[in-house]
């Protein structure tokens, strides 16, 4: 493969953390020792992806072959500017994360601590999977290597509330996976013969120009499977998966929502966008090529890539009205996720240099501050057994660390300065007004606004307004140290990363060259 370098130690993140699970087994009759073997794997994890930074950073695109399934079908493993983007963030979050857990799990003295510990070792795993592969069907095992080993963790509390939200959590990601995404692969290998995606150049893709000129209806056939394929990612309407999942324990909300799971989503959609469709194919083929076959019409003049973003926007604002009505801190944090989630559709799929370049770094924008409103929000819950915003009055006072690190995080998810999602947005409203899409503007912009609708006025109680009574807030404090640092630790990146935002952006532009 032209531009690629042989690269064997590729291997090593996705090998320790396929060991972690078996060695937390082994020390699971001593929790110190179970706990430390996540922090090691998280730590030894982080270091083995960051070796190929300078690599990635020099333009190289590392690949390794592990085995051929048949020809064309292989399991192989590649890291580019994309991937590092990602691959850094999970075991890099993971180490807070396994903190966190110990404060929250023993604080609560919750059961099957083990089991919990190896599922959430075994998502990990998946991610850096997903992160790292380097074809369709690579991606497509460790995908759904995710939905399995995150099920149980869903089903955690196993009452019939958790049985519920497990249920519709399996259902919506097998079903769409099933459904949508692996006919999208065969579709793939039908019309291409293989699934290698194209490391090497985002702008063409894996799609070749006469494939594209003979197959038009069939190659967008395949987009659209693939863009719904991928359940994670939270499209409306295959969305509702996300808010019902909140009936896990909170770390696993935060696992949800910013280290595995839906990052695992809104990352493929990236590399199918950009390394199995390209740029220009994306942008080429239209929505009404796979139903009459011919342009000319005004559906006809949006692209795929634009009618994608035009869903995502639809997503945004109608997920931002729904949290607004939302008591349960959990459920307007997840139906902020939704809405947070379509900014990196559209930015990438508005196919535009900066509108790309800022939909990829919110995905690492967006984990460490979604992180730690949902660190902060299980802290709230191990104090003060509080999960209504409305009860919250005054509580700031009792815990200022934690509303503290929930107010930073909260001002870069509604995307001000100096916080991360700052730049975020910066980037993909440059790139809405370079590409001259007037609508994807006003849906950044009302999203802004509705993102301050529902995430001041939680600062605003904790801080601002008289306890109620019924609360007796007086009794609570800040919960323990373990859980403490490291969503302190989260937001003070969330402000690093807004000072510092080419971090990331270093890695997506050599990505695209820009």
């Amino acid at each position: 493969m032209e531009g690629v370098t042989i690269y064997s130690k590729i291997l090593l993140p996705v090998v320790i953390t396929l060991l972690v699970p078996l060695f937390i087994y082994l020390g699971r009759k001593d929790e110190n020792r179970r706990e430390a073997v996540s922090f090691i794997g998280a730590f030894l994890t982080f270091v083995s992806v960051a070796f190929m930074i300078p690599h990635v950073l020099d333009g190289e695109v590392l690949y390794f072959h592990v085995t051929t399934i048949m020809p064309g079908i292989t399991i192989a493993f590649a890291a580019d500017g994309l991937s590092m983007v990602f691959a850094l963030i999970a075991p890099f979050l993971w180490f807070f994360v396994t903190s966190y857990n110990i404060g929250y799990m023993r604080g609560l003295n919750e059961h099957a601590q083990t089991r919990y510990y190896i599922c959430f070792a075994v998502a990990i795993f998946g991610a850096i999977g997903v992160a790292l592969s380097a074809n369709v069907f690579t991606m497509y095992l460790f995908y759904e290597v995710i939905t399995v080993f995150t099920y149980p963790l869903v089903y955690h509390h196993e009452d019939e509330e958790a049985k519920i939200g497990a249920r519709k959590y399996i259902v919506y990601l097998m079903g769409t996976s099933k459904l949508f995404l692996l006919p999208a692969m065969v579709l793939t290998y039908v019309l291409v013969g293989n699934l290698d995606f194209n490391l090497t150049d985002i702008q063409h893709g894996m799609f070749s120009a006469n494939v594209i000129a003979a197959h038009p209806r069939l190659v967008t056939l395949t987009y659209w499977l693939f863009i719904f394929g991928v359940g994670k990612a939270a499209l409306m309407p295959f969305h509702n998966w996300l808010p019902s999942a909140m009936v896990a324990p909170t770390p696993v909300s935060a696992l949800l929502h910013a280290v595995a799971v839906v990052k695992a989503g809104v990352f493929c959609v990236c590399r199918l966008v950009l390394s199995a469709f390209g740029t220009k194919t994306a942008g080429f083929l239209t929505m009404s090529q796979i139903f009459v076959g011919t342009p000319g019409t005004w559906l006809g003049d949006l692209s795929m890539g634009l009618g994608t973003a035009y869903i995502a926007a639809f997503t945004l604002t109608v997920a931002s009205f729904i949290a607004l009505t939302k008591d349960d801190i959990k459920a307007r944090l997840a139906y902020s996720t939704v809405a947070q989630l379509s900014y990196v559709i559209i930015g990438v799929t508005m196919l535009s240099d900066m509108a790309v370049q800022g939909g990829v770094i919110h995905i690492a924008h967006h984990a460490f501050s979604k992180i730690t409103l949902f660190m902060a929000a299980g802290a709230i819950y191990v104090a003060a057994h509080l999960k209504k915003i409305s009860l919250m009055d005054g509580l700031g006072r009792r815990m200022p660390l934690t509303f503290g690190a929930f107010a930073v995080a909260s001002l870069s998810m509604i995307g001000m300065p100096p916080v991360c999602g700052f730049v975020s947005k910066w980037y993909l409203i440059n790139g809405t007004l370079d590409s001259h899409q007037w609508p994807l503007l006003v849906a950044l912009l009302l999203s802004t606004a509705l993102n301050a609708g529902y995430f001041v006025p939680i600062t605003y109680r904790a801080f601002f307004k008289a306890p109620k009574p019924e609360a007796n807030i007086g009794q609570y404090n800040e919960p323990s140290l373990t859980m403490v640092i490291p969503l302190l630790i989260t937001a003070t990146i969330s402000v690093f990363l807004g000072l510092y935002p080419q971090i990331f952006l270093n890695f997506v532009k050599v990505l695209g060259k820009f």
